[in-house]
C-alpha cells in the first residue's frame, strides 16, 4: 500500500522518539513492500518560534490531507508561562479539533519482562490488558475560559466544562464496539454525585449500551473510586470510556502499571470511514516532551514505536504488520534491552537510538 503520513515531531524528546518509530516503520515498509511517504511539519513550542503560531495553516493542510498523522511531543520550559495567551499545548488542542478525532485509544498492558519495573506488587499486575477510549475534544479542555478582576480583591478564573447527547453517545459507541472485541466489559467512568455533565454522560452510556450492545456488561464507577480501583485491582478492568479531563488523569495514573509513562501509546480516531477506506487518525506517545532529558538520547521510544503499530493497525487495516511490530517490541524487551526509566537490576541499559534500533531488527527477522 502507499499512504502519506505527516510527522510532527514536536518539543524536547518528540524528535528523538519519533526518529525511532520513523525507523520501525521503514523497517516494516521494506519487509513488506508497503511505501509510507513521510511529510514534516511544526507544531507546538517550535512551531511558535518559527511562525508564531502553535499550529501554522501548513501544519493543519499537511495533516489534513495526510493519511495518518505520527506526533511526538509539545510543550518545554522556554514557553511555559501560564500568562500567556499562545501555548504549545492550543496546536495540539486545535489540531485534534481540526480533525474531528474524539475518540482517543490509550491501551494499558504489563509486559511479563518489566513487572520489576512497576511501583505496583507483582501479584496485582497479573493479567492487566486495559484500553481506556478517552472523549477528547469536548469537556473542561475545549470549554469557555474567563478570569476576571474582583475590584482589587483579587481575580475570578472560570472554565466551562460542555457535553452534548451526541458527543457522548459516538464515544460510548466506539468504546463499547471494542469492547465486544474484547472481553465485552465495559467501565464508563463519570463523577455522577457532583457534576451535571456527569448526570448527562452516565444517562447517555446507559441507554446506548443497553439499547444498541446488549452483549457489552456495562458498569459506572466515579473516577475517585476508579483511580483507586486502578491500583487496587487493575486486572478487574476490560475497557474504561470517560470524558476528557479524567481520561487524561486517569491514564497517566495507569501507565505506571506498565512501569513507564514512555511506554504507552495512543490513537486519536475520527468518524469511521462507510466504504472501508482509510481511517484517519492521529497517533503519539502520552508522555510529554520531557525537556530535561532532550538531547540526552535516554528517552524511551517504546510509545511512539507503539504508537506505529496502532496506526497500521488502525488507519491502514495493516494487522499483521501491527501485530509483528508489537511482538519485536516485546522481543527486544524480553531480550533484556531497556532504556533508564524502565532499567531493572538485570536490564541492559541502552540509548533511545540502540533499542529502536533492535526493534527495527527484530521486525526484519520476523518478516525473513
Amino acid at each position: 500500500m502507499h499512504a502519506v503520513i505527516a510527522v510532527l515531531p514536536g518539543d524536547g524528546i518528540g524528535p528523538e522518539v519519533i526518529t525511532e518509530a520513523l525507523r520501525v516503520l521503514t523497517a516494516v515498509s521494506e519487509t513488506r513492500r508497503h511505501t509510507f511517504d513521510a511529510r514534516w511539519g511544526l507544531i507546538g513550542g517550535c512551531a511558535m518560534d518559527a511562525t508564531g503560531d502553535p499550529l501554522p495553516d501548513e501544519t493543519r493542510s499537511l495533516c489534513l490531507a495526510a493519511d495518518a498523522v505520527l506526533l511526538g511531543a509539545v510543550g518545554g520550559p522556554q514557553w511555559d508561562d501560564p500568562a500567556a495567551s499562545v501555548r504549545p499545548e492550543q496546536g495540539l488542542l486545535a489540531l485534534r479539533q481540526a480533525l474531528g478525532l474524539y475518540a482517543n485509544l490509550r491501551p494499558v498492558t504489563v509486559h511479563g519482562a518489566l513487572v520489576a519495573a512497576s511501583p505496583i506488587r507483582a501479584e496485582r499486575l497479573a493479567g492487566v490488558d486495559i484500553l481506556v477510549v478517552r472523549e477528547l475534544t469536548g469537556g473542561i479542555y475545549f470549554g469557555e475560559k474567563r478570569r476576571e478582576s474582583l475590584n482589587g480583591s483579587g481575580e475570578r478564573a472560570s472554565d466551562l466544562c460542555v457535553y452534548t447527547t451526541e458527543e457522548i453517545e459516538r464515544v460510548v459507541r466506539v468504546a463499547a464496539t471494542l469492547a465486544r472485541a474484547r472481553r465485552a466489559k465495559l467501565t464508563s467512568v463519570d463523577k455522577a454525585n457532583v457534576l451535571e455533565t456527569s448526570r448527562l454522560w452516565r444517562q447517555v452510556a446507559t441507554r446506548v449500551v443497553r439499547d444498541e450492545f446488549p452483549d457489552v456488561s456495562l458498569t459506572h464507577l466515579l473516577v475517585d473510586a476508579c483511580a483507586m480501583q486502578l491500583i487496587r485491582a487493575p486486572a478487574d478492568f476490560d475497557v474504561i470510556v470517560t470524558e476528557n479531563m479524567f481520561g487524561d488523569i486517569l491514564t497517566d495514573e495507569a501507565s505506571m502499571l506498565a512501569g513507564s509513562i514512555g511506554l504507552l501509546p495512543s490513537a486519536s480516531l475520527g468518524v469511521p470511514p462507510t466504504n472501508g477506506g482509510v481511517q484517519h487518525g492521529l497517533y503519539e506517545p502520552i508522555h510529554g516532551s520531557a525537556p530535561d532529558i532532550a538531547g540526552r538520547g535516554i528517552a524511551n521510544p517504546l510509545g511512539a514505536i507503539a504508537s506505529v503499530a496502532l496506526m497500521l493497525r488502525h488507519s491502514f487495516g495493516l494487522h499483521e504488520e501491527a501485530r509483528a511490530v508489537d511482538e519485536a517490541l516485546g522481543e527486544t524487551l524480553k531480550a533484556g534491552w531497556r532504556t533508564a526509566d524502565i532499567r531493572a537490576a538485570d536490564g541492559r541499559l541502552c540509548s533511545t537510538s540502540e533499542i529502536g534500533t533492535l526493534v527495527a531488527r527484530q521486525i526484519a527477522t520476523a518478516f525473513r
